[in-house]
């Protein structure tokens, strides 16, 4: 009997073990998380952190939310170091306000992790959030390249203290202060609430009446804001950008979709991280002290693929949490069971005995036992459909991020493409000028001669024509190309819209006779169509608007131009009948290298160019078009005169380096003869010999002209024969005439001659290069040959004005020449000071102390001072000589000899000749 009740008391205790090791487990840790705000992006963060946590048997999570209160978040971090929580989350509402509270938890010893946003101290366990400056630099750089460089941002903000709000607002200043065309109208702090961002908007819009995009910090605060922007009937008007991508119904992968947003930037939540780095810290392993999550744009080309993959995610994150609730219920019903099996037991053993009690419990352990080795097995399973279905989503991630980079470089690939055929464009557009001033200028001489007959006169009239349609055909290009670059200037002056259309208008009364071309022209009585505006691109605009009205209206046809003024805006409009545009087409037109089908002539560029002048007034273009035909209306704003304030645009120079071999070649018969006639000589530089032709024809009469077919060859003449004027061509091959002029302008011997400059390109870049190599004037191709001859003659008389410079000191100083010059000069005459008491002193020996030849420094001189070095030599002797006789007692002879002339008689002749009166004259008049 003892031996029984001890079998039946180890069979109790043994029961009792198994019922408490088949017990569920205490939690081992226990983590508080403090929010500070209550948003979907906080709901989404909270729900990845518990479902992280059911991967940990020991860890029990307690999250709090402070919705925006820097004293309630405090008094929740205190109460969890109270209550002895093993680790802190902590997301600070505000970072001064919450960092002592943080440190004084950490100095405690217990763990902080700061996640989203950060503190004011270092002293934290670990940081876990996006790089909220690379964010918001990242969404300046979409918004430049989506504003092409031009427009105008508002940005609305979060909480102005949180460093969120402080990080983004700063990469996105940064990014965007490249740009000096986008302006940052305002930052308004909305608190990252929708209510207030609408409020914060509809200031926004009454004091920015041209708001181009709208940056919101978070996709809260962009919906407010479109809404307020959409019931006032402005959204067209204007791009949103938001921040956090959230899926699901009224989020921001949604609103992508609907329109509402043009873009949204994901700001991951990581509380799956989170959780994944708590445990690491909890269990003393390694982990990183800053994890920064990675961002992405999302627009219209990824949403929908976002939100798949979001929904299917979710699928998955359901299937796993109904999964655990299943393996909680079926360990709870194996408690129940357990218990319900114990008091069987004990009621058994009770009546059977030991022997029964011991048979029922091994039986009842070895069907536990399979059941729970069934159990791990269908979990086992379990865990593998889910690691398979993660590699897949892996996978589709990859595809996608491979896509992406695919994407981006087929968008390079075709910007690049883009601007080398603008470049090829540009570049034969000036070749193009080259001819043109072949034929223009001599075309220009020949109907300036009275003799000639009246129809030569009109077939040239008809040439004159044609060579300016095609010389405009030309400027077009180019000056789109000048917009493309961003690179076209504004010169607003008083103008007004109808005095000049008016007058405009009868440069198409032949094309609309021709044609049978019904025209009215109406505008508003009584209204006043003054307004600032650039005269040349108003003209440039009503002639290509009238111009494809003419082109695109058929016989017996129909034009109207309609003016109309208000107290804010001017507008004007021109349609033409019989021409028909589909909605495709009149959206389109607009674009650059656009051709409505049917319609090839022309380049493709005109209303381009039209729509590029009119947003530079600050105006609108637009077109429409039925089967009565087509209408282009242009709205203005009526600026007052009186407001007008011109402002100045200054180009950035750039410095273009072009290293070139001087190569040698044979002197041509006239560059022998150069200076040999009395006349001025000009050195013309160009690669083109029907160029080099015609300006030597030019200039036969008045000059003597070397020429020569490329740069070196020009810079070797130049320094050998020291012209008076040098002409260049700026595009050549190999050495260019920017840096041809550049050379010219570092060589002592030729660093003073003028040097005038003929481009056949338009663009001011090229000038400033042209100026800042050292170059005197600037003539564009194709030219007028008066301007070239006047322009040599001025550049002529203006190097004459340096013969007082021994008989006036400040003349120097006066002078527009080079710096080499002056000092050249001021080394001449130091050297002369110091030498001139030699009597054997000439101009080889004067030429050979300053480097140059004998003819050089002839030449150098001459062209300086008007004097030669002899003639130089001998006044600085007679100037020294008169000063001496004024203040010393030294006598005639010994002055003569002091200054450097071989003989008192032959210095008394000079003096004479050059003052008027002997030396012993002058010393009577002292002694008097």
């Amino acid at each position: 009997m003892r031996r029984y009740n001890v079998y039946l008391l180890l069979t109790l205790l043994s029961l009792f073990g198994l019922a408490a090791s088949c017990a569920r487990h205490e939690p081992r840790f226990r983590i508080g998380v403090s929010q500070c705000s209550d948003d979907e992006w906080r709901h989404q963060m909270n729900n990845e952190m518990l479902r992280e946590a059911l991967f940990y048997d020991e860890v029990e999570i307690d999250i709090r939310t402070v919705k925006d209160d820097n004293a309630r978040q405090i008094e929740d971090i205190r109460n969890f170091i109270e209550e002895g929580v093993d680790l802190l989350v902590i997301a600070p509402n505000e970072a001064a306000p919450i960092t002592p509270v943080v440190e004084e938890a950490y100095d405690r010893g217990i763990p902080v992790i700061v996640f989203d946003r950060k503190i004011l101290s270092d002293k934290y366990t670990a940081y876990i959030g996006a790089d909220n400056y690379e964010l918001g630099k990242a969404i300046g750089h979409y918004v430049a390249n989506m504003l092409h460089g031009q427009g105008n941002v508002v940005e609305i903000s979060g909480l102005t203290g949180s460093t969120p709000a402080m990080d983004r607002h700063q990469g996105f200043v940064s990014a965007i202060s490249p740009y000096p065309g986008i302006k940052l109208l305002a930052r308004e702090d909305a608190g990252w609430l929708r209510s207030e961002a609408g409020q914060k908007m509809d200031t926004l819009l009454t004091h920015f009446p041209q708001i181009d995009v709208v940056y919101a910090q978070n996709d809260r605060m962009a919906a407010g804001a479109y809404a307020v922007v959409r019931q006032k009937g402005r959204a067209g008007e204007m791009r949103f950008i938001g921040t956090d991508a959230l899926s699901g119904e009224g989020y921001g992968v949604e609103q992508v979709l609907k329109g509402e947003l043009d873009a949204t930037f994901i700001y991951p939540t990581g509380g799956d991280r989170v959780i994944q780095i708590a445990m690491d810290i909890l269990n003393k392993r390694d982990f990183p002290r800053e994890t920064i999550l990675n961002t992405s744009v999302v627009d219209s080309t990824n949403a929908q693929i976002m939100q798949m993959q979001t929904t299917h995610i979710a699928t998955l994150d359901g299937k796993i949490e109904t999964l655990n609730g299943k393996m909680n219920h079926y360990l709870d019903r194996y408690a129940t069971q357990q218990v319900v099996l114990f008091g069987s037991l004990l009621v058994l053993l009770l009546v059977v005995g030991l022997l029964v009690a011991v048979y029922l419990s091994l039986r009842t352990k070895n069907r536990l036992n399979r059941e729970l080795s069934r159990q791990k097995e269908i979990l086992e399973a379990q865990k593998q459909q889910l690691t398979q279905q993660k590699e897949q989503l892996i996978l589709q991630k990859e595809q996608l991020i491979q896509q992406k980079e695919q994407l981006e470089q087929l968008s390079h690939e075709l910007e690049a493409a883009t601007h080398a055929k603008l470049v090829f464009f540009t570049n034969v557009s000036h070749d193009f000028r080259t001819p043109l001033t072949l034929i223009a200028d001599p075309i220009n001489q020949l109907l300036a001669d009275k003799s000639l007959g009246e129809h030569s006169r009109q077939l040239l009239e008809l040439m004159k024509k044609n060579v300016n349609i095609l010389l405009r055909l030309v400027n077009q290009i180019l000056d789109f190309r000048k917009v493309e670059n961003g690179r076209m200037e504004l010169h607003l002056e008083p103008f007004d819209l109808l005095s000049n259309f008016r007058s405009w208008n009868d440069s198409f009364r032949m094309a609309l006779l021709k044609k049978h071309i019904s025209f009215s022209f109406e505008a508003m009585p009584d209204a006043d169509f003054r307004i600032m505006a650039d005269c040349e691109k108003m003209e440039r605009i009503y002639f290509n608007l009238l111009s494809n009205a003419v082109k695109y209206t058929p016989e017996n046809g129909k034009i109207v131009v309609s003016l109309q003024a208000d107290v804010a805006s001017l507008r004007f409009s021109v349609f033409n009948s019989g021409s028909y545009v589909s909605s495709q087409e009149v959206d389109a037109i607009f674009e650059r290298f656009y051709q409505i089908d049917g319609h090839q002539a022309g380049t493709g560029i005109g209303l381009a160019l039209v729509r590029a002048f009119v947003e530079m007034h600050g105006g609108q273009i637009t077109a429409q078009s039925d089967e009565k035909g087509t209408t282009f209306a242009v709205l203005l704003p009526a600026q007052s005169i009186s407001q007008y304030n011109p402002t100045v645009v200054t180009l950035p120079a750039e410095e273009t380096e072009v290293s070139a071999t001087l190569v040698e070649s044979e002197l041509s018969a006239d560059e022998e003869e150069a200076g040999a006639t009395g006349r001025p000589t000009v050195l013309v530089i160009d690669d083109n010999a029907d160029i080099r032709h015609y300006v030597k024809t030019l200039l036969a009469e008045e000059y003597h002209v070397l020429d020569a077919p490329e740069a070196a060859t020009g810079i070797r003449l130049a320094m050998k024969y020291v012209p008076d004027v040098i002409i260049s061509d700026v595009m050549m091959p190999g050495m260019d005439g920017v840096e041809c002029c550049r050379r010219l302008k570092t060589e002592l011997q030729t660093c003073h001659i003028p040097v005038i400059l003929l481009t056949a390109c338009s663009l001011d870049e090229q000038r400033i290069q042209g100026y800042n190599g050292g170059a005197d004037s600037y003539i564009s191709k194709p030219f007028n040959s008066q301007l070239l001859l006047s322009r040599i003659r001025n550049l002529i008389d203006s190097r004459r004005q340096l013969r007082q410079f021994f008989g006036d000191n400040q003349t120097l100083a006066k002078e527009n020449i080079s710096d080499m010059d002056k000092d050249f000069v001021s080394r001449f005459k130091a050297l002369v000071e110091e030498k001139m008491r030699d009597p054997e002193l000439n101009v080889e020996d004067l030429g050979k102390d300053m480097g140059l030849s004998r003819v050089q420094l002839y030449r150098k001189l001459k062209s300086l001072t008007n004097y030669a070095p002899n003639e130089l030599l001998r006044q600085a002797r007679l100037k020294k000589a008169i000063s001496l006789l004024a203040s010393s007692e030294m006598t005639v002879a010994e002055i003569a000899y002091e200054v450097g002339f071989s003989s008192p008689s032959y210095f008394t002749k000079c003096y004479k000749e050059q003052f008027g009166e002997s030396p012993t004259d002058f010393l009577k008049r002292k002694n008097l």
